[in-house]
């Protein structure tokens, strides 16, 4: 089929009927009566698209999709990122990254430890993520929550002194900078080979960001990949980060998302961070994230 073609088709799929509801604090919405297992067309993508942009943390309700629906779903968006781990792959469908607690014959079958800092997804490669879908497979009974913080809100109130002292400034940021701090059940994260380390070699991003779609200007540095400021001293560029790790994980900036069984989660990387709560090791929890490719940071 050709490109006419395709987008012919796609305006001649039937208009869904759902409700975007913001939830309260500013920041996340859910969306609700969207079925993401048939087409989406043209005007219907345009809401969904919207309310991403708008409210940075969007729940898809109640979803039944399979792997190829979530992974078309997630390729609108733009191009899939395989993750460095591949051990942890879904099996036939590599764009799947699976995050799960449960070990199969004393190996765990996705990596436990996900999210355990403040991060914004692959901020260590040149084109870190636009955004990640994360798709409720198992719940556990208690815990597993996620937390998201608004980097737009942050930047916006940030004392004078230090949003100066941050101008035109430049941070390094590395997938390896506590990697070995993020241990799952007593279980290391594997060793990492030598081609995987060529993987996620050391970036540079802008301190400041601005929304290649919005134009709003975000922080962006992160407490698990970042790790100096560069052209100031060692020391300055230490405490400047810890101020700004304070300062963007303050509770009027986040909101925590309760999963809900089939819940699809869709979060902007170029706007907020998260931070996954944890849950007892005991009970399981599955999830399946794809992640979408953006663009470079300016």
């Amino acid at each position: 089929m050709s490109a006419v073609e395709s987008l012919l088709s796609a305006s001649q799929v039937p208009s869904q009927s759902f409700e975007i509801r913001p939830f309260d604090g500013g920041l996340g919405a859910e969306i609700i009566g969207l079925d993401l297992s048939r087409p989406l067309n043209p005007q219907d993508f345009a809401r969904v698209h919207g309310a991403h942009l708008e409210h940075k943390v969007v729940a898809f309700r109640d979803q039944r999709i399979t792997p190829e629906q979530h992974i078309a779903f997630s390729r609108r968006f733009g191009a899939l990122q395989i993750h460095v781990l591949k051990q942890f792959l879904l099996a036939g469908h590599p764009e799947i990254f699976v995050i799960s607690n449960i070990v199969e014959n004393g190996k765990p079958i996705g990596l436990g430890d996900a999210g355990k800092f403040w991060h914004s997804d692959l901020s260590y490669k040149e084109l870190p993520s636009l955004g990640a879908m994360l798709y409720a497979q198992q719940l556990p009974a208690e815990g597993g929550d996620t937390l998201f913080a608004d980097q737009q809100y942050a930047y916006e109130t940030l004392p004078e002194a230090l949003r100066k002292a941050i101008e035109g400034r430049r941070a390094v940021h590395s997938y390896t900078a506590r990697y070995a701090d993020e241990v799952f059940e007593g279980i290391q994260r594997p060793t990492l080979t030598q081609a995987q380390l060529e993987e996620v070699k050391a970036v540079v991003h802008p301190v400041v960001r601005t929304h290649p779609e919005t134009g709003r200007k975000g922080l962006f540095v992160n407490e698990n990949f970042t790790t100096h400021i560069l052209d100031i001293p060692e020391e300055e560029s230490r405490q400047i980060l810890a101020e700004l790790f304070a300062h963007s994980a303050r509770p009027e900036f986040v909101y925590c998302h309760r999963w809900q069984p089939n819940d699809l989660l869709f979060w902007d990387n170029r706007s907020v961070i998260h931070l996954a709560t944890g849950c007892p090791n005991h009970l399981p929890r599955r999830m399946h994230r794809t992640t979408i490719q953006g663009d470079a940071p300016f």
